[in-house]
């Protein structure tokens, strides 16, 4: 991963081969930003008339590249968008890490380039990193020629001093950064190669590379201990299906949150298989699970006083002779019986086995993560995740950690007379229920397997997970770690007795 490292030097003194600056559009036309004011300088003061002169806007997501003046230790400067001017100089988090995600994608193959951004707070200069982190990301694994490679190396440019902070917040968003791009290489990793033994062995080196207790039950204990929505979904596949269970533990921990992630490696929809069009990119559909695993990693490398358990049910969904047939009728891990009227509705039958699991551990709090249902698509987009839960107040929280997390997502009810539409003349319920407000269906069906006592959330990541356009931010094409921020700022808020 480009790395990074954090500089109160003057810009114009660093010998890079770029320098990124900010700009801002105001009705007076180009406005540099706080950070850009040595580069400014050897501009002899004309960096927004010469922008202008290029056409440049100042918009969210531009790129300009100007050839550096005398004056400058850098060979270009690079003028990115920070959309509309702020009247203190003060740009948000989201601004910030956006832009210098551009820059880092823009600069891809550079050797090294530096930050002078409106970094004057430790919140700033994480800002600014992360974006530039995550923007630099690229799979390769799999290319003969990998183009050009990442930027090689990132300095922030601190606006003041204060070492100390600055290190903790490059810290910080090093470690995210790193989790991140964990979830987004197992994302976008093909599902030959990321079958549930392949993930669960993932599972177990980031275990011991970072002093976590990982223990995975496969199809034999499984079967022993009737997980059988885990094993239903997996049955029909030559890869037998994994539960997974990844361990943190801090010994002043006061909380314990369980993450329960969905983890199919390829869903090709079972026997009510999916159209053509829709099967391309089903290796994204372990999201949950990656976003969780990686979670939990963070926590423990930020050493947070919270225990924190990953459950990650992984299976791959196919169509075979052996495979869920509609109609079925799976008997869940706790007792809980459920008639299978759709094989693709496969993910809440993984995760509701892993709540009962993990409720069994008595954790003060549940939140699950999957890529769960094509209707919360629909509901909100493509870069907005829905979040339910068993409390109002608990949902709240829960939203207020993703926006100050920089996740964009929403709240969403879970309308008790959509239940109805769950029953099943032949089971406890049903895997389907009213296709109108499907996603809250799904949230439903997922509360009924939740212990008294226990808040529970439930994030639906379907949107967001995988973007399939063209790169903007720092987000790149393919696999995104969506929720991966999220769940660490939970694990944050619990630390601090802000969330339960």
């Amino acid at each position: 991963m480009t790395a990074l490292s954090v500089s109160t030097s003057s810009a114009a003194s660093l010998r890079v081969d770029a320098i990124v600056v900010g700009v801002a559009k105001s009705d007076k036309g180009l406005v540099p930003a706080p950070g850009a004011e040595t580069v400014a300088e050897a501009f002899g003061g004309r960096l927004a008339d010469v922008l202008d002169t290029l056409g440049a806007t100042g918009a969210e997501g531009e790129a300009v590249k100007l050839p550096a003046p005398d004056g400058l230790k850098a060979d270009l400067v690079l003028a990115v968008g920070l959309g509309d001017a702020a009247e203190d100089g003060r740009y948000g988090a989201e601004a910030l890490r956006r832009a210098a995600g551009v820059a880092a994608r823009t600069l891809a193959g550079a050797k090294k380039a530096a930050l002078a951004l409106p970094t004057a707070t430790p919140a700033e200069i994480e800002a600014a990193a992360l974006g530039g982190l995550l923007g630099a990301y690229a799979f390769t694994t799999y290319r003969s020629e990998n183009g050009k490679a990442p930027l090689g190396e990132l300095i922030v440019v601190a606006a003041r001093k204060g070492q100390k902070d600055a290190k903790a917040a490059a810290e910080r968003a090093t470690v995210l950064a790193e989790e991140i791009n964990r979830t987004r290489d197992l994302i976008n990793m093909p599902p030959n190669d990321l079958h549930p033994k392949a993930f669960a062995a993932v599972a177990q080196a980031a275990g011991k590379e970072h002093g976590l207790k990982v223990e995975v039950l496969d199809e034999k204990a499984l079967a022993k201990g009737s997980f059988g929505g885990i094993l239903g979904v997996g049955q029909g596949s030559a890869n037998p299906p994994r539960l997974v269970k990844v361990a943190y533990t801090h010994p002043k921990a006061k909380a314990t949150l369980a993450f329960v992630g969905k983890g199919i490696t390829y869903d090709s929809g079972g026997i009510s298989l999916k159209p053509a069009g829709h099967n391309e990119t089903m290796k994204c559909d372990m999201s949950g699970a990656a976003a969780v695993l990686a979670a939990v990693v963070a926590a423990s490398r930020l050493g947070l006083a919270v225990n924190v358990t990953g459950w990650l049910a992984l299976a791959e969904n196919m169509p075979s002779g052996s495979a869920t047939r509609p109609g079925d009728v799976l008997r869940m891990y706790g007792g809980k019986t459920v008639e299978v009227l759709n094989t693709d509705a496969e993910g809440r039958l993984v995760l509701a086995d892993a709540i009962v699991r993990a409720g069994e551990e008595k954790p003060d709090a549940i939140v699950d993560v999957a890529t769960l249902t094509g209707a919360m698509m629909v509901a909100l987009g493509s870069r907005t995740f829905g979040i339910m839960a068993n409390e109002d107040g608990f949902r709240d929280r829960v939203h207020d950690a993703a926006g100050r997390a920089g996740e964009q997502a929403w709240p969403m009810p879970l309308p008790a007379e959509l239940r109805k539409g769950m029953d099943s003349p032949v089971a406890d319920i049903a895997n389907m229920g009213e296709r109108m407000g499907g996603g809250l269906v799904a949230g439903l069906f997922l509360k009924e397997f939740v212990a008294e006592g226990i808040s529970w959330a439930h994030l639906d990541i379907a949107g967001p997970a995988f973007h399939e356009g063209q790169p903007f931010g720092y987000t790149p094409k393919g696999g995104t770690g969506s929720a991966v921020r999220t769940l660490v700022q939970l694990v944050e808020d619990a630390a601090a007795g802000e969330l339960l």
